[in-house]
């Protein structure tokens, strides 16, 4: 793990992968018009309805799949081909937005267009950035983790950058419907990329067979599906997903280590998203600013978790990992000053280090994952962590939206920043276990 976590940051090593550059592209191009989608659908929700609870009942919606969708997910992304899995979620997505535009377009659109659509896209969500957080494992040198999740980020941030400064605008002009059209698109596009990603079918298990804990279990599955009898081929598969879930539990169980990164970069990601509540009250009932406003605040997070993904990758590894604790701390002392913060600048430019504190945190835990776990356990990390990350930010998104409507937005990102002081307890702790295996 030290060797992938401390070698020198080659960021030509990682553009000259073929692969690698469309993957970064796909995600870019991906972002640009979610971020666009989510923004401009919280701003319609909360300007119709001038609801936080409205507002945090979306963000329930695309995040309660989650509950669900990674339990069968993991197990597929450790099967299948996570090239094909990623291009079909995406044209999924893109169907499904691309409608809701069409209804938005012909006037006939309702909230509970949106809520389905939100749903949808959650579902495909829920598999997808595990899917692709398991890819970038096979399209990059090993050597090369740090530098890699860095530019997955800023790739991320960029297309979250755009957006929000084009959000406003289009908003403006062309209503949600443009919005969601631009959206639509992007998904499509996305999909050729990862498409383009590399050629053929590549099975996560080609290269070894692990069974690590259940060799019979997977020769009889195998056998059983291989059968002429459906019911009897159904049965064997089913036992062959319970080995590969049984499999997963107990590679986590062992793994102290990766429990406490997973833990904290799902409150993380958790905190980030459930915020959108609070960040849409604010930029209306405190800022005034309306939905030119709020790209203006998306712009300064995103343009802030860039410069981080940057500064990440030319750390040294303690002060990268003394720093990984100090952002977890700046995000709960910011949060508690956000709601006295009452012009646009310089609410923006404090999104930006909050932003900043992201992409610090995000880069240390996803390369030290990725230098930890094995290639064949990554889908079902990956999607552990997305269960944990979606309890969580439901939970977080009924209170916020409960607590901000009834008790104000200061009392809201009060509650964030306590989320993110039990975050700071357990990254440090994440931090010791990290000394003590690198020393080893």
């Amino acid at each position: 793990m030290a060797t992938a976590i401390t070698n020198r940051i080659d960021w030509r090593l990682i553009w000259a992968q073929r692969g690698f550059r469309y993957f970064f592209t796909a995600m870019f191009i991906s972002l640009f018009g979610g971020g666009m989608n989510f923004a401009g659908v919280s701003w319609y929700i909360m300007a119709a309805t001038h609801s936080t609870v409205k507002v945090s009942l979306q963000v329930i919606v695309v995040t309660l799949p989650g509950l669900f969708i990674p339990f069968i997910g993991g197990v597929l992304i450790d099967r299948f081909d996570r090239r094909y899995l990623g291009v079909a979620l995406d044209v999924a997505r893109g169907v499904t937005v691309l409608a809701t535009a069409t209804i938005a377009w012909h006037g006939h659109l309702a909230l509970w267009h949106l809520y389905l659509m939100t749903l949808v896209t959650g579902v495909a969500s829920a598999m997808y950035w595990a899917t692709v957080n398991a890819l970038v494992q096979e399209v990059i040198p090993p050597s090369q983790f740090t530098a890699a999740n860095a530019a997955v980020l800023i790739g991320v941030q960029s297309g979250l950058l755009i957006a929000g400064a084009f959000v406003g605008f289009t908003y403006d002009r062309a209503g949600l419907a443009g919005i969601l059209a631009i959206d639509g698109l992007t998904y499509f596009v996305s999909a050729y990329c990862l498409y383009k990603v590399r050629r053929g079918y590549v099975s996560p298990r080609d290269h070894q067979k692990y069974r690590e804990y259940s060799e019979a279990t997977e020769a009889t599955a195998e056998a059983l599906s291989a059968g002429e009898n459906p019911e009897v081929a159904e049965a064997g598969i089913s036992l062959a997903m319970y080995a590969d879930l049984r499999e997963g539990f107990q590679y986590l169980k062992q793994q102290p280590l990766v429990r406490a990164l997973g833990i904290t970069h799902s409150i993380l990601m958790a905190g980030v998203v459930s915020a959108n509540v609070v960040v849409v009250a604010l930029t209306s009932d405190v800022l005034h600013a309306g939905a030119r406003g709020l790209g203006y605040l998306e712009s300064g997070w995103a343009a802030g978790a860039i410069l981080g993904g940057l500064i990440a990758t030319q750390l040294r590894e303690e002060v990268r990992l003394a720093l990984y604790v100090a952002a977890f701390a700046g995000l709960a002392l910011g949060h508690m000053a956000a709601p006295f913060v009452v012009f646009l600048l310089a609410a923006s430019l404090l999104q930006g280090l909050f932003g900043f504190f992201r992409a610090l945190g995000g880069v240390v835990a996803q390369s030290a994952l990725m230098s930890i776990v094995p290639r064949h356990f990554m889908g079902r990390t990956q999607s552990a962590m997305a269960i944990v990350t979606t309890v969580v930010q439901l939970a977080m998104c009924v209170a916020l939206g409960w607590i901000s409507e009834r008790a104000g937005v200061i009392a809201g990102y009060t509650l964030l920043a306590l989320l993110y002081a039990g975050a700071t307890l357990t990254a440090f702790h994440a931090r010791q276990l990290l000394r003590v295996a690198t020393e080893s």
